[in-house]
């Protein structure tokens, strides 16, 4: 699901025109090992994307071995047995192009831009990626230093932890309670057989994604891609697959974390479902509304009018299996962590209480519709996408029709979420505090 951002209103015609009139192309094909490949041709500009999607995230690691997930996309850009220690970023840099990778949760995504004459460079390095790359005690110990220098510096940056200080409230007992970065204690303690069979389970063609977009010849990539990915044995290990309950908490949870800080702040979660779901569509138009920009409601009451906030946010986590809705407040001089808590529900109240009016309605709208177009504007975004809805949804054809799921939302809808999942007992608060 898009995450939505704010744009110039005006801009919904040219997004209206764009969905009726341009549905995005692409052909779709397994190969007999259990890779999943997407095509998209765009002869526009002489450019391509090649991604590779491996559904494999934080979630699908066990007690005691987490943060291998995040460990691989570091590890797997170290060396491979044709691509010398290093060389993965400056053999794509060499070529013009860029390259670089992501973990969340549930997945990890692997892009690059590139050339349209460097195709089968791409693959190949995908494949090499895929099949050889390779797992050393040195190359561990280097990515363990990479992976703690990262943890680190986000360490330095003021309420950091919230996000890992939620999960593990909030999911208490499952797979979501612990974040990507996971645990140095357990990165520490895994062995080279640990990693090795990480690997042989997860980075496997039948967990993988390829997706291509550009200034491709189809026929050209479909010889590149059955020479370096056909090859590839398709994996034999058990895949961990958890399904982690959105079921709404029972009790609110109220907590205090003493961070090195000088200001006070009130983080509150509220858990919300999966996302692709009719009210995590809802949920999204709802943070719009209360969050997004300075004309939302929360900056609008509370730092503009009010002068209540320093600084009020809102933001959504979507994961596969459920999600949560998260606010941000930080006092201004006279005013405490509560007072700004208080604002903040009392913005949440009004849209439990009171339709939206069709001017504001209009105005989300027109957000939702205008960032959907922005996000399919690159062929990194389609590629990004179509991996994403295939993986995620299962359904890659919602890059053409994913739009109509928040056309569908009602004001009635957005008021129905607020007054159902947005409630104290569904919560999580934390209170910021300075160190002694």
């Amino acid at each position: 699901m898009k995450k939505i951002t704010l744009i110039l209103a005006s801009a919904f015609l040219l997004g209206n025109s764009f969905a009726q009139k341009n549905n995005i192309k692409f052909t779709e094909f397994d190969l007999d090992n259990g890779l999943h490949v997407v095509l998209h041709k765009d002869n526009s500009t002489p450019i391509i994307a090649v991604s590779v999607l491996y559904h494999v995230g934080s979630k699908n690691e066990v007690t005691g071995k987490t943060g291998y997930a995040h460990f691989f996309e570091h590890l797997m850009f170290e060396e491979s047995e044709n691509i010398a220690q290093d060389q993965y970023a400056k053999i794509v840099q060499s070529v013009g192009g860029t390259i670089n990778a992501y973990t969340s949760s549930d997945q990890t995504y692997y892009h690059c831009v590139l050339p349209s004459n460097q195709l089968e460079l791409g693959l190949w390095m995908e494949s090499e990626r895929m099949m050889n790359a390779k797992i050393t005690q040195a190359g561990v110990d280097n990515q363990r230093e990479v992976v703690k220098e990262e943890k680190r510096t986000s360490d330095n940056r003021p309420y950091s932890s919230w996000y890992m200080e939620i999960s593990k409230r909030m999911f208490a007992g499952t797979n979501y309670e612990w974040t990507p970065i996971g645990s140095f204690a357990d990165l520490n303690a895994a062995s080279i057989a640990d990693f090795q069979n990480f690997y042989d389970t997860y980075y496997v063609p039948n967990n993988a994604t390829l997706v291509i977009t550009g200034d491709i010849d189809e026929k050209a990539a479909k010889k590149y891609i059955k020479k370096y990915f056909s090859s590839i044995p398709k994996g034999s290990g058990e895949i961990n697959r958890p399904k982690v309950s959105d079921a709404l908490l029972t009790k609110a949870v109220v907590d205090t974390v003493y961070d090195n800080i000088q200001l006070d702040a009130v983080f509150q979660a509220y858990k919300v479902p999966a996302q692709g779901t009719k009210d995590a569509y809802a949920l999204e138009m709802l943070s719009t509304i209360l969050s997004n920009g300075k004309s939302s409601r929360l900056n609008t009451a509370l730092k503009e009018d009010k002068q209540m906030a320093l600084q009020v946010a809102g933001f959504s986590m979507n994961f596969e299996s459920a999600g949560f809705f998260a606010t941000l407040g930080l006092p201004n001089q006279g005013y405490t962590v509560s007072d700004i808590q208080k604002g903040i529900v009392a913005e949440i109240e009004k849209l439990q209480n009171e339709l939206i009016s069709e001017e504001e309605f209009q105005k989300i709208k027109n957000i939702s519709e205008s960032n959907f177009v922005s996000s399919n504007s690159s062929m990194k975004g389609i590629a990004e996408s179509l991996a994403t809805y295939h993986v995620m949804f299962g359904d890659a054809e919602l890059i053409n029709t994913e739009l109509e799921k928040y056309r569908a939302v009602t004001r009635e809808d957005i008021q129905r979420v607020a007054k159902k999942y947005l409630v104290r007992s569904n919560s999580v608060t934390l209170y910021y505090l300075p160190k002694k």
